[in-house]
């Protein structure tokens, strides 16, 4: 059975759709293009699509990516489907505006999937202070401070109860790459296994007089044995859609 792996893009407006109604725009997508999607055994059919660690509402992205299984019947438009320059151009113009194919892959290959796979994040975020009239404090002290502590605890809450944890070894690298009118902006490398560390859970360490914005993110990334990937590298001009992709850089 044919495998595509694709990396797309979510910015503007269409940040604010949940991941589930992204899912939804996919499916149509796929009908759109009559790309042969498999689909699942039962009372209940449903396309053999799996998506990669999900993406906050409100939070953009130029790494994102879904695995979509092809029906065995692809054989009599082989050729044509697997042209994956016209099928990345085609769902491109199939989606809503926001998203963009930013490159694709077939293959055969059975691995893991993308949620077991992906290791750590790199995010772009401005941190403000959360009232307004307030000015900003030394970021760079403060993130000293974080790279420094042994230790960072704070309370979750998972499935209706609070989880006391420490965050401090999901912190993989965090800097300050600059200051402007929207705020201090960070790069940070956050881990993903056992449990994802959110921009957001980061942020409230580095203070409660803080809070995020514009949080994008940039990579996702799979190690192991000291190596270190992307699922699906994506090149400045992956399609003939927007290239989304240098619009974010």
């Amino acid at each position: 059975m044919t495998r595509l792996r694709i990396r797309f893009a979510k910015l503007g407006k269409i940040r604010w759709t949940s991941h589930r109604d992204t899912a939804r725009m996919w499916e149509r997508a796929f009908r759109r293009v009559s790309l042969p999607v498999a689909y699942s055994q039962g009372f209940s059919p449903r396309p053999r699509v799996s998506f990669g660690l999900a993406l906050s509402t409100g939070y953009e992205s130029v790494a994102e990516y879904l695995d979509i299984e092809l029906s065995d019947n692809l054989q009599p438009k082989a050729d044509a489907l697997l042209d994956l320059e016209s099928l990345s151009t085609g769902l491109s113009a199939a989606l809503p505006e926001g998203i963009d194919v930013l490159a694709m892959s077939a293959g055969n290959d059975r691995s893991l999937s993308l949620q077991e796979e992906v290791t750590a994040c790199t995010w772009r975020l401005a941190v403000v202070p959360v009232d307004p009239g307030s000015r900003l404090p030394d970021i760079d002290t403060r993130v000293s401070q974080l790279l420094t502590a042994e230790t960072i605890v704070i309370t979750r809450t998972r499935k209706g109860r609070d989880i006391v944890e420490d965050i401090r070894p999901a912190i993989l690298a965090m800097r300050q790459v600059d200051e402007t009118s929207d705020g201090a902006w960070l790069e940070c490398e956050l881990g993903t296994q056992p449990r994802s560390l959110r921009p957001t859970e980061l942020v409230g360490a580095l203070g409660p007089d803080l809070e995020e914005r514009f949080v994008r993110r940039l990579y996702q990334w799979i190690e192991r044995d000291g190596a270190r990937w992307e699922p699906l590298a994506a090149p400045l001009a992956a399609t003939d859609a927007p290239h989304a992709l240098e619009r974010a850089l």
